[in-house]
C-alpha cells in the first residue's frame, strides 16, 4: 500500500513509518521539523519538508496513495496554554487543510491520530469512547475539534475516516524538549544522572501509559479494519498508574534511588485518566503486548540517549574512590 503521514518525524510519525517502510509500503512522510528531526527515519521513507497547512504540496504528496495518517500536531499541553491561536491554526486548520486535499485528490481512507486530553475529569474510568468530552487546554480542543472535521469532511465527501484517542505514549526516541518534557523520558533522564523527581501535586494523580510499539500495531490495523468508518478509538494500555506508582517503578527499572518531591502548587491536570480498550479489541485486534515495566526497561535499552547515562554512570562508580 501507498502511505502519507502527517507529522512523520515525530515521535509516533517515525516509529509507524519505519515500521511501514520494513514491512515493504511506500510511505512519503510531512513535516515541519518544529518538534522533530528526518534523522530518526529510514532512508527509505521518501521525506519532504513542508507545511501542513501548503494545499499545493499536499496535492502533490496525495496522488495514489491510498490511506493517510494525519499525526501533524502541536502537542504540549502546557504550551497549548499560552499559545491556543498557534494550536488552533495547525492542530485544526492544519486538519482541515488536509482534508480539502484529500477531497481534491480522491484519497478515500485517512486515520486522525487524537488524543485521550479530549475527555478531561470524568467520573467513571475507565474512559469509553460513549463518555462526554470535558476538555481542558486548548490542545484538548483542537484535537477535539479537529476529529469533528474529520468526520464531518469524511462524511460529505464519502472518504472513510477513523480517530484514535492515543492516551500516554511513551518509548525510545521520545522527543526532551527543555520545557514542557513528557514525563516518562523526562524522569528517566533525571533517575539515570542522580537527579530529583518531582511530582506536581500530591502524586496521586494516574495515567494510562501506552508503550510505543502497541500504539503501531493499532495504527497499523487501522488502516485496512473493515466497519470502522466514522468511529472513535481509545489506544491505550488498559491499565491505570499513579505518579507515585511510576516514580517507584522507574527507580526499580533504572536500578537507582533517586529524591522524589511533590510541588502542591504545581497543577497536576486531570485527577484520573483509563481508557477502556474493549472496542480497539473488538475493531482492531488491538491487544496491549507490554506492560510499564516491560516498555521502561526497553526504553532504557533501545534509547541511545539512556545508554550514554548508563555508561557514564558505570564510569563514574568504577573510578570513585
Amino acid at each position: 500500500m501507498n502511505f502519507l503521514i502527517t507529522g512523520v518525524a515525530g515521535f509516533l510519525g517515525s516509529s509507524l513509518a519505519n515500521y511501514l517502510v520494513r514491512e515493504s509500503h511506500q510511505v512519503r512522510g510531512l513535516d515541519d521539523l518544529s518538534a522533530g528531526g528526518p534523522e530518526a527515519l529510514s532512508s527509505d521513507v521518501l521525506f519532504t519538508r513542508g507545511d501542513v497547512n501548503d494545499r499545493p504540496k499536499l496535492w502533490t504528496l496525495l496522488q495514489d496513495v491510498d490511506c493517510v495518517y494525519h499525526l501533524a500536531a502541536r502537542v504540549s499541553v502546557p504550551e497549548s496554554v499560552i499559545y491556543p491561536r498557534e494550536y488552533n491554526a495547525v492542530n485544526v486548520g492544519g486538519t482541515v487543510s488536509l482534508m480539502e486535499a484529500m477531497r481534491d485528490v480522491g484519497v478515500r481512507r485517512v486515520v486522525f491520530i487524537s488524543s485521550g486530553a479530549v475527555y478531561g475529569d470524568q467520573g467513571e474510568q475507565p474512559l469509553r469512547e460513549s463518555s462526554p468530552p470535558k476538555p481542558r487546554s486548548p490542545y484538548a480542543v483542537s484535537k477535539l475539534a479537529a476529529e469533528c472535521y474529520v468526520h464531518t469532511i469524511g462524511d460529505l465527501w464519502g472518504i472513510d475516516t477513523v480517530s484514535l484517542r492515543v492516551f500516554n505514549a511513551y518509548g525510545p526516541g521520545q522527543r526532551l524538549p527543555a520545557s514542557h518534557a513528557p514525563v516518562i523520558p523526562n524522569y528517566l533522564r533525571q533517575a539515570m544522572r542522580g537527579g530529583t523527581l518531582v511530582m506536581h501535586g500530591e502524586g496521586s494523580q494516574s495515567r494510562d501509559y501506552v508503550y510505543v510499539d502497541d500504539v503501531v500495531c493499532a495504527m497499523i490495523s487501522a488502516a485496512t479494519a473493515p466497519g470502522i468508518n466514522h468511529m472513535v478509538i481509545n489506544i491505550g494500555s488498559g491499565t491505570e498508574t499513579s505518579i507515585r506508582d511510576l516514580v517507584r517503578l522507574i527507580m526499580e527499572v533504572a536500578g537507582v534511588k533517586v529524591e522524589a518531591v511533590v510541588n502542591p502548587r504545581n497543577d497536576p491536570g486531570v485527577s484520573r485518566m483509563c481508557a477502556n480498550i474493549n472496542l480497539a479489541r473488538e475493531k482492531l485486534g488491538y491487544q496491549p503486548r507490554f506492560s510499564l515495566e516491560q516498555g521502561l526497561r526497553l526504553t532504557l535499552e533501545r534509547d541511545p540517549r539512556f545508554k550514554k547515562d548508563l555508561i557514564s554512570r558505570a564510569s563514574s562508580s568504577e573510578t570513585a574512590p
